[in-house]
């Protein structure tokens, strides 16, 4: 058996998703409910905050996708790696960031780092995976371009290779189901660097019409990022996007190493969720 956190969220679904259509026994977990889930799928309520509750929660399963939600300040990452290893786990797949290696001073990926040790220290099989920035970051413009046809971002032509959930999910579920990635840590991003205004020319494709695009200063964006997300994320995300490091640039050949084809572009990803900015 399967258990999969984070259950309901962007990359959680699309695994449970695969992880059953391959026949494995899959528990997806989360906080709400998770209507629609595949037939024979069990589905439990549960936070990763409560460890007492974890060992339950994990009891019976091979294997565990530990993804942490938000950045998780409130979370020990030594109590619930040891609740997965009381529980007779024997393989851990964690959903890191790829700024844990890029931005090793950056204070609000801490506790990714800390996850990242407890897990690697578990004693059991492990694999970790670095996504860089999501496509479906863009989803925080569907409203704007539902009802104005316009986005405004900042750093418009400032391109990262952002990558897909759904090809983390693809990695996740190899990751979880073939001893050959154990000890891999694999860093996860798109096939081409795409900037802001490239994204929402891709999504203007997607809808089939016209979609502005207005330059933001990187303070206007920041006033209204950190009424939903903690400032220090914030301010992590804005460095990134306005200031990354060659690393953070660069394509990683880790998506199609892992699943032997290139990974999905941006385009790919705005045409499959074009339903959402209509």
């Amino acid at each position: 058996m399967i258990v999969v956190t984070g259950a309901t969220g962007n990359v959680g679904r699309p695994l449970v998703d695969l992880l059953a259509s391959a026949g494995e026994t899959v528990t997806a977990v989360s906080r709400r409910p998770a209507p629609g889930l595949p037939a024979g799928v069990t589905h439990r309520q549960g936070d990763l905050a409560d460890v007492t509750g974890l060992k339950g929660l994990f009891e019976g399963a091979e294997a565990v996708y530990l993804l942490v939600a938000g950045l998780g300040d409130e979370l020990s990452p030594d109590e619930i790696v040891a609740a997965a290893v009381a529980a007779g786990v024997r393989r851990i797949v964690f959903q890191s960031s790829q700024l844990v290696g890029t931005r090793t001073d950056s204070v609000s990926h801490e506790i990714l780092r800390r996850f990242e040790t407890a897990v690697r220290e578990s004693g059991l099989d492990w694999t970790v995976l670095r996504p860089g920035g999501f496509a479906s970051n863009a989803f925080l413009w569907a409203e704007q371009v539902r009802s104005a046809r316009t986005v405004a971002a900042p750093f418009a032509d400032v391109a990262l290779p952002v990558v897909d959930p759904s090809d983390i999910a693809e990695v996740a579920a190899r990751a979880l189901r073939d001893p050959a990635h154990t000890g891999r840590t694999y860093v996860l991003t798109g096939p081409v660097a795409v900037s802001p205004r490239e994204q929402v020319a891709a999504l203007a494709g997607a809808v089939g019409d016209a979609v502005g695009f207005v330059a933001q200063s990187a303070e206007e964006a920041r006033s209204q990022l950190v009424r939903f997300l903690p400032a220090d994320a914030v301010d992590g995300m804005l460095s990134v996007m306005g200031s990354p490091r060659a690393e953070e640039q660069r394509v990683s050949p880790d998506v199609e190493r892992v699943l032997g084809r290139a990974p999905r572009p941006f385009s790919a990803w705005a045409e499959r969720n074009a339903p959402a900015f209509v």
